[in-house]
Parts: C-alpha cells; sequence; structure tokens
C-alpha cells in the first residue's frame, strides 16, 4: 500500500488513525481559514489524527453564474501557503486545467483532481509532473474499477503518489448514493482511499440552482467508511455552513466536529483490531 507518510509535514502518522482532508469548501477569506485551520488542527493534535487542510483557492465547477468562485487565485493560494506556514499544515485544494498545476504546486502539497475532471489525461500528468501528492476524486459517473486508469496516468507520468477518493455516485437526477464496495475495490490498486463525506451528501441539480444537501447524514456516511477499511475521510466544515459561500449545504458545522471524530477514532480502533 502506498502511504501517506511521505507528505511534507504530516503528523500523528504513527497512531494507526484515519487521515483526515478537512476545511472549508473554498477561501472565502483570510480569517475564515485561519479560524478554521486552526480549530480542526487543535481538534485533531488531541485525537492524534493526521490532519490536511482542505479548501478550494477556487471553485470552477459552479451551478449558477453568479455563484461565488472565490477571491482571486494568487490572493488565496498565499492564504493556503500561510496555513501551511503558520500551522505547519499540509495543504490540499483543487486544479481545474493543466496550467494550474505548476502555480497551485508552489503553495500545497496534494493537487486535488476534481470529480468530474478525474479522465482529463492532460490534468492528471500536470498534476504528477509536479511531484506532488496526487488526490484523484472518483467521478460520480465512474466505477471504482475504472479509477485503476486515472491513477494509472499519474504513475506512468513518473509519480506514484496518488490518494483515490469516493464521493459517491449518481443515482437519478438529484441524490447521490455511496456504494461502500468502492473501498476494497481501489484499495486493492495500492493507493490510500478517501471517502468524501460531506460532497457524497450532495443533491445536485436543483431547480433553483443552489444545490442541495443532506448533513443529517454525515455521522452515518463517516462510520460506514472507517468500517469498511477507508484510510481517510475528506470532510468539509465551517462555523456557520448557513453563510458559507459554496457549499452550504452540505458542509458540517464545526462545532460538532470533535464529538465526531472522538467516535470515529473509537470505531477505528474496534476495526484494527479485526
Amino acid at each position: 500500500m502506498n502511504t501517506i507518510a511521505k507528505i511534507k509535514g504530516i503528523k500523528h502518522i504513527e497512531s494507526g488513525n484515519f487521515f483526515l482532508m478537512a476545511g472549508p469548501c473554498v477561501v472565502e477569506s483570510r480569517d475564515n481559514v485561519m479560524r478554521i485551520a486552526e480549530t480542526v488542527s487543535s481538534i485533531t493534535d488531541k485525537l492524534k489524527i493526521p490532519y490536511i487542510f482542505k479548501a478550494s483557492y477556487r471553485k470552477a465547477n459552479r451551478s449558477r453564474i453568479d455563484s461565488f468562485a472565490g477571491i482571486g487565485d494568487e490572493k488565496a493560494l498565499k492564504i493556503l501557503g500561510e496555513v501551511n506556514e503558520r500551522f505547519g499544515l499540509p495543504i490540499v485544494t483543487d486544479i481545474h486545467s493543466a496550467p494550474e498545476a505548476a502555480m497551485a504546486a508552489e503553495y500545497v502539497d496534494i493537487l486535488q483532481i476534481p470529480a468530474f475532471l478525474c479522465r482529463q489525461t492532460d490534468l492528471l500528468i500536470a498534476a504528477a509532473q509536479t511531484g506532488k501528492f496526487v488526490n484523484i476524486k472518483k467521478g460520480q459517473f465512474v466505477s471504482p474499477d475504472s479509477m485503476k486508469f486515472a491513477a494509472q496516468k499519474v504513475v506512468d507520468s513518473g509519480n506514484t503518489n496518488v490518494i483515490l477518493t469516493d464521493r459517491g455516485t449518481m443515482f437519478g437526477y438529484h441524490d447521490l448514493i455511496v456504494d461502500f464496495r468502492a473501498i476494497p475495490t481501489m484499495r486493492a490498486f495500492g493507493f490510500p482511499v478517501v471517502v468524501d463525506v460531506t460532497h457524497s451528501l450532495q443533491q445536485p441539480n436543483q431547480t433553483t440552482g443552489v444545490t442541495g444537501g443532506r448533513p443529517d447524514m454525515i455521522e452515518t456516511i463517516a462510520r460506514a467508511a472507517i468500517a469498511t477499511g477507508a484510510d481517510g475521510l475528506f470532510m468539509e466544515t465551517h462555523f456557520n455552513p448557513a453563510e458559507a459561500l459554496s457549499d452550504g449545504a452540505n458542509m458540517l458545522n464545526i462545532k460538532y466536529l470533535e464529538g465526531l471524530l472522538e467516535r470515529l477514532v473509537a470505531i477505528r480502533q474496534v476495526v484494527k483490531n479485526f
């Protein structure tokens, strides 16, 4: 199994816990990012969970043209770089086109390939060539078995640092479902497998043009992910999801994060003993 232990600055690997990618959906402001990073870092240090800070520097896939997309690429990336310097946290962010790979790689440790772009060869090659870890999200339209081809594009480009993330599969026009058979299927490829808990609870394609969600099911999906052997979890969190500028409908209110993680760590300990 490939390992995340090679990610620069990652802590608590020796704990045997799952790792966590968490943060706001998008960089909304410096203050918001710093508060979330400080809070989640403190919780994960307490629980000895390896933690990677997550935030998109820009949102390219939006339902409507007036949806919030970001505060500016350079400004947002510099804020992510500051998170790394201030808290010593590895950073993951999305890229959407091949030229963005080198730009984002100057500030972050993991380049994330959005689900809708997981088959884009030029994007995967560009990400691989930076030498950074590449987190490929499984497309809602792609089978778990087919993700070996996406991963192989990165490997064949000279980079074995791959993470695979499931974020649900389309289940009709307005819903997603997580097929937990995907976890052992993709782990068999030799890469760490993550379950994106909050995005898998989206309800896309609403007639309002604003994506809905089921945050009340976050713990259900997270528990099942750990129980079925996921190496890591991905969650978006915010101090006030109702006022979040992107994906607020499926985010976890940060006040619930510590209790949730405590319960998930307990499940992980049980799973490790089998």
